[in-house]
Formats: structure tokens, C-alpha cells, sequence
């Protein structure tokens, strides 16, 4: 059996996960995902400790890390990732503006620091531009799964 993977989102509601399914075969690689919108999900179904998201916030590459690392000790993966971000068009803050995602990945038995990246997207107004957002994260999501 090949390198399966396993997904943490948050911001992204299961949209990477419909896009790997989308592909013919890819039960082959893609072990479970969790859609953990709410911090209340996060601290339950990852094990994200209340102290991360009190601390840092959900949309923190330290909270993106504990998803990840949760993700991957619930599964049969050999590599998580994880997302969370602010999608819009409103919630963002000065620190935090609309467009602002965390992305972390997590190598079972891997030596080292934990991979993570905050990234700004641009997306415009409305609807039109939390899609957009969500689009990006999406595919910068998918990238990280690659080996």
C-alpha cells in the first residue's frame, strides 16, 4: 500500500477532501478527512488544546499544527494537513484580515520541526470573494499533500 494522507479543515468546509475524491482511485490515498469548522469540533475531534486557541487562535499556525497532529494520531495516514483561516467576507481582524490562512503539515515519524505557513489570499468583496479564498486555500492545500 502506498502513502495515504488524512485532512484537518476548517475554513475550506471539506473542500479539499471533494477535490482528492473527485479523482478515480483516490480511495487509494486518502485515508479520512475532518471538517472542523468550530473550535468547539477542533478541541473534540483533534485534540486541539483550549490553551492553543485561547492563546494563539484558531487561525494560528499553532492551532493549524495541533489540527494536523490530531488529524494524523486519528488516522491511518502517513501525512496530515491541515487549514484554517478567516474566508470573509467578514470576521477578520488588524491582525487577522479576510484572506488570512494557516496551513500545517505533519509526517508520521518524521525528525524535525513541523511544517507551517500563513498565507494571504486576495479575494474582493461578497460572496464572490470568500469562493475565491477558499478556491486558493483549496489548491495550496492540495500542493502540500504532494510528496
Amino acid at each position: 500500500m502506498g502513502r495515504q494522507v488524512a485532512l484537518a479543515e476548517s475554513c475550506t468546509g471539506g473542500l479539499v477532501s471533494g477535490a482528492l475524491t473527485e479523482i478515480a482511485g483516490s480511495s487509494a490515498v486518502f485515508d479520512r478527512g475532518f471538517v472542523t469548522y468550530s473550535n468547539e469540533a477542533k478541541m473534540e475531534m483533534l485534540g486541539v488544546a483550549r490553551d492553543i486557541i485561547e492563546t494563539f487562535g484558531a487561525v494560528s499556525i499553532a492551532c493549524a499544527w495541533a489540527m494536523a497532529k490530531g488529524a494524523l494520531d486519528r488516522s491511518n495516514a502517513d501525512v496530515a494537513v491541515a487549514i484554517s483561516g478567516v474566508a470573509g467576507p467578514g470576521g477578520g481582524t488588524v491582525h487577522k484580515p479576510v484572506g488570512t490562512v494557516v496551513f500545517a503539515r505533519v509526517v508520521r515519524n518524521a525528525i524535525g520541526d513541523p511544517e507551517g505557513e500563513l498565507r494571504f489570499f486576495e479575494g474582493g468583496e461578497g460572496p464572490e470573494g470568500r469562493a475565491e479564498i477558499r478556491r486558493q486555500a483549496t489548491l495550496c492545500a492540495l500542493e502540500l499533500l504532494l510528496p
